[in-house]
């Protein structure tokens, strides 16, 4: 019999880099009016709880799920513990006011220590701050770039799957890693917009330099960046289209002096 070749897996150098998303259960209590209504603590039957997640690493195929109904609630929450622990990026939408502060609820209930500190990049954020759509929902703006959308569902279905009906969570586990892959897909697309992300350029293995939002080293030259006191050289990422300037002042005039010899305006 011919032997088997082995699988060949590629190694991706750079940071660990997770796409996450959860779901959660409705808050349930007694209501006497379904208007204006403000619910004492006293009336609540049972606090909102994690129902599931979906998580991809960057440069993997594999969509990865859990949920209380299979793991149960201590379950569901120790094993996304185990990936955000792991992961030194962590992308999500709406996740620095969510799904993190929800996790970290979770955790803390759990007695679970603090994940080994991450960087967070939220797409709504970012979304919100470079567009002007009507909607910042994820749904719509990935429609609006030529993506599938979200999978319609209704409130219903979180009901369903809290009552444990086999049909619900196999929709739930569709939606849920469907929201995943719509994540990484609006975040390739976005990635030359956006500010603040964490430098890529910080786990490069490559000599010289390279884009610090997508970690490409197609860097053209275009002019120079000036600030008040310096000059830098300006690049553009010929991959995600990212600019970005030298780290190092650049040399003006005959005399090698850099511009942090200029004077500046004193503003009272």
């Amino acid at each position: 019999m011919p032997s088997k070749k082995p699988v060949v897996r590629k190694v991706h150098s750079g940071p660990k880099v997770l796409f996450l998303d959860i779901e959660t259960a409705p808050n349930l209590a007694t209501v006497w009016s379904i208007w204006n209504q403000n619910i004492a603590i006293s009336q609540l039957l049972e606090s909102s709880y994690t129902l599931c997640w979906a998580a991809k690493w960057m440069h993997s195929d594999k969509v990865m799920f859990d949920s209380v109904k299979q793991s149960g609630k201590e379950g569901v929450i120790k094993s996304i513990w185990k990936l955000v622990n792991e992961a030194d990026i962590v992308i999500h939408y709406n996740g620095r006011r969510f799904d993190m502060p929800v996790l970290n609820r979770e955790f803390l209930l759990l007695r679970l220590p603090p994940p080994t500190p991450y960087k967070q990049i939220d797409l709504y954020v970012a979304v919100k701050k470079k567009f002007q759509f009507v909607s910042h929902k994820l749904d719509y703006v990935a429609k609006m770039l030529g993506m599938p959308g979200k999978i319609k569902t209704t409130h219903q279905l979180w009901l369903d799957c809290m009552n444990g009906k086999a049909d619900a969570w196999k929709h739930m586990k569709a939606y849920n890693i469907n929201d995943v892959i719509e994540l990484e897909k609006v975040y390739k697309r976005i990635l030359g917009w956006i500010e603040g992300h964490p430098n890529m350029g910080l786990w490069a293995e490559k000599e010289g330099a390279v884009c610090p939002n997508c970690g490409g080293d197609k860097l053209h030259s275009k002019g120079l960046q000036k600030s008040m006191t310096q000059v830098y050289r300006r690049y553009q990422c010929q991959d995600c289209g990212k600019w970005s300037r030298s780290r190092y002042a650049e040399k003006v005039g005959k005399s090698g002096l850099y511009k942090k010899d200029l004077l500046i305006q004193v503003t009272e």
